[in-house]
């Protein structure tokens, strides 16, 4: 949810998709049945107005329920202190949950030269299939609602993230791609630091050079009120409600129906497709596999799904694609020797054994055989 000139608001699908079907019961607080109506008010802790309503002789409402698809699900149980300690992992606008530690904008560049450059490329400034990182334009987040005729938004860390929070959150659990987790928290902050600088962020006013636990949280993200309602701090739960409480702000223009509704107009198909050839199956089985008639996936199919195709799948990423059989002409003319060196060792932008590194040189071999056979 983006804040935009003239009080304009963006939101994304999932909101809307989430919220539609609340919009006539945004005022109810209390908690109260209506056993006559056979629906449940909504608490006033459903920021949403979202209301209940009892399943009753196969129904939910006026529709037709299957009772078995439900048949056997449990609501779970009350997680232990323990467990919610050990999922309360996040890194918080406030500094919350932020690792002890320091990292220099030099110590994050040789990092990212050895972990990042492939994907997002020189200086964040984009790779094949990957995102931008660094540039960007705080004005044009504006331009899909204001300025429809100009560029599309261009949404990078130092323009669109209202929190560097969500960086040094995002690296620590996802990044680097081939082995998230794996940097310690003084590369953490290194990464952070490199990031911001590219992005031309700044702590009061100084250029980042070293970045830690303290000065963190003094970083000032240029698009920090760009989003609404304003989720940060005591009154960011009241502030959704509120929010969610007019349906306007998302769009809504009418409440919700579920009975005594107005006809929809129905509009037929101008050029109908009335003969298709083979004719439509209905049939919602698939055959059974044989694996000793050599139906079954390979293990080396299985590996490359897991650690290649998402380079290998398309020729996006400007490796050749599985499938290409006049790209892959061209790699055999090296002979399978040197392709399986290349492989295993890296070759240009891609890392020894394509980042995954579990992966014995055996394995790699096989997935090589693989895609070369699936491209002839």
């Amino acid at each position: 949810m983006i804040k935009l000139n003239n009080k304009l608001i963006v939101l994304g699908v999932s909101v809307i998709a989430s919220t539609a079907l609340f919009t006539s019961c945004f005022a109810a607080t209390t908690t109260k049945v209506d056993s006559a109506a056979g629906v449940y008010k909504p608490t006033k802790n459903a920021l949403d107005g979202g209301v209940t309503y009892k399943r009753a002789n196969g129904s939910y409402t006026a529709y037709r329920i299957n009772e078995q698809s439900t048949k056997g699900i449990n609501h779970g149980r009350v997680p232990t202190a323990n467990e919610l300690k050990a999922w309360d992992a996040d890194i918080m606008p406030d500094g919350t949950g932020l690792p002890v530690g320091s990292g220099t904008v030099d110590q994050g560049e040789e990092l990212y030269d050895k972990d990042c450059v492939a994907c997002h490329g020189e200086f964040g400034a984009g790779g094949k299939g990957y995102p931008t990182l660094t540039g960007g334009s705080l004005a044009s987040l504006t331009n899909q609602r204001t300025c429809p005729g100009k560029d599309a938004p261009n949404r990078t860390i130092g323009s669109y993230w209202p929190q560097a929070s969500t960086l040094i959150w995002y690296i620590r659990d996802a990044m680097p791609y081939a082995h998230p987790k794996s940097y310690s928290p003084d590369q953490m902050y290194a990464m952070t630091a490199y990031l911001l600088a590219q992005n031309n962020i700044k702590i009061d006013g100084e250029d980042i050079e070293e970045l830690n636990q303290d000065n963190f949280k003094k970083i000032v993200m240029p698009n920090r009120n760009g989003f609404y309602p304003n989720i940060d701090g005591p009154k960011g739960v009241e502030n959704v409600r509120a929010f969610y409480k007019d349906p306007k702000n998302f769009g809504a223009v009418g409440t919700r129906c579920m009975k005594n509704c107005g006809k929809e107009k129905v509009s037929a198909i101008g050029n109908e497709i009335t003969a298709v050839e083979p004719a439509y199956s209905t049939v919602r089985d698939l055959p059974k596999v044989d694996p000793s008639k050599g139906g079954a996936v390979s293990e080396a199919q299985k590996l490359y799904e897991k650690s290649c195709a998402v380079c290998h799948k398309t020729d996006a990423m400007g490796a050749p694609p599985v499938g290409n059989k006049d790209a892959w002409d061209k790699v055999m003319k090296q002979g399978m020797d040197k392709v399986n060196h290349n492989a295993i060792n890296g070759v240009g932008a891609m890392p020894p054994k394509g980042g995954a590194m579990n992966l014995s040189d055996d394995q790699v071999k096989d997935i090589v055989k693989f895609m070369v056979e699936s491209s002839k």
